[in-house]
């Protein structure tokens, strides 16, 4: 089985690199002269890595819409958890790459901690699903969890949420432009809406975004060098499209295993097995985005590994069955850092 998954894993790396062998017009127009100051390698490189990934799309909607000002609002409510005083931006902060920097975060009155990692909610909405173990379809779905929750904001019910939300008079001015016509706009669905459209514009373009775009200056030199790495190495086999991950699962300790012995977890954790019940999710998590993953340590579903590099390491020996040196990882977490993009405009100036 482990040697199947190598296997396909060195097939899909061969795939990838032999088909722009006869690839020469992809370059957009207006790149063909940055592209050119770089060494023939540099740009096929380039061509493999624009057939890989994928720039962030840019950002179409409006920062001014009532329905967004609704749920920036509601993002930073510290009405909706039990003591007044816990927002999603507490554990969610979206002037640090939306994560808290925490192996797990705190309950509202810190007598209990989550179990797993709280995933940053940057690019959140171009996954799969949301959770670690993916038991939420949607941002919408996903914002209903954690304000009634035990162990995060811990509110009893969905009434208990509107209630406070209806007895703060800025809101019925707010829902009813949000959502003109209707009748009671102030229930907990559209609560989640107003959240999960606000989270939508959580984006930040990063060099590797320009790279792609046609820009190989915006890497250096050592960057490339890891982005070739990256690829040859086999991290493509889930860590590829616009987000570099977050959109597929795929089990922790795929090729050695159990992960746990690798990252120190103190806790064995199922994964997605706990939705499913399907003995082929034991252990199996989605796959994280790699954005700004510079600045969203601690790693892995329980936070229980600090360094990028450490991390990088576990990665590629668990699901790879590889041993990097430690040039080939510093090389890798210098390609790492070209993935962390600037806090967007209309985050930072509020």
């Amino acid at each position: 089985m482990k040697k199947n998954a190598l296997a396909l894993m060195s097939a899909i790396v061969l795939a990838y690199i032999a088909g722009q062998s006869c690839n020469t017009g992809s370059e957009k127009s207006g790149s063909a002269e940055t592209v050119s100051a770089f060494t023939a390698e540099d740009t096929a490189l380039w061509k493999i890595a624009t057939n890989i990934f994928k720039p962030l799309p840019p950002l179409e909607m409006d920062l001014e819409s009532p329905l967004f000002k609704l749920g920036e609002k509601l993002y930073h409510e510290t009405a909706l958890s039990a003591n007044n005083q816990m927002s999603c931006n507490t554990c969610h902060q979206v002037k640090n790459f939306g994560v808290d920097n925490e192996p797990t975060s705190p309950s509202f009155d810190g007598s209990a901690r989550g179990e797993r990692n709280s995933p940053s909610s940057y690019h959140a909405s171009l996954h799969i699903a949301q959770f670690w173990d993916g038991r939420a379809a949607d941002l919408i779905e996903q914002a209903k969890g954690p304000i009634l929750n035990p162990i995060e904001m811990g509110l009893k019910n969905e009434k208990e949420a509107v209630n406070r939300i209806k007895a703060i008079p800025d809101y019925k001015a707010l829902f009813a432009e949000a959502f003109p016509g209707v009748k009671d706009p102030i229930t907990y669905h559209n609560i989640a809406l107003a959240i999960a459209e606000y989270e939508k514009a959580l984006m930040s373009p990063a060099p590797f975004d320009a790279y792609l775009q046609g820009d190989l200056s915006s890497l250096d030199e050592q960057q490339r060098k890891g982005l070739k790495i990256f690829i040859e190495t086999g991290c493509i086999t889930c860590h590829t499209g616009v987000n570099l991950g977050g959109h597929m699962f795929q089990k922790f300790g795929l090729v050695k295993g159990p992960y746990w012995e690798f990252t120190g977890s103190e806790r064995e954790d199922v994964g997605r097995y706990a939705v499913t019940n399907n003995e082929a999710d034991m252990y199996v998590f989605k796959v994280p985005s790699l954005r700004n993953v510079e600045k969203t340590w601690p790693y892995f579903h329980d936070g229980s590994v600090a360094d990028l590099g450490k991390a990088v390491k576990i990665m590629a020996t668990t699901q790879l069955g590889r041993d990097l040196s430690n040039e080939q990882v510093n090389d890798i977490v210098a390609f790492l850092r070209s993935l962390t993009g600037e806090i967007p405009k209309h985050i930072a100036s509020n």
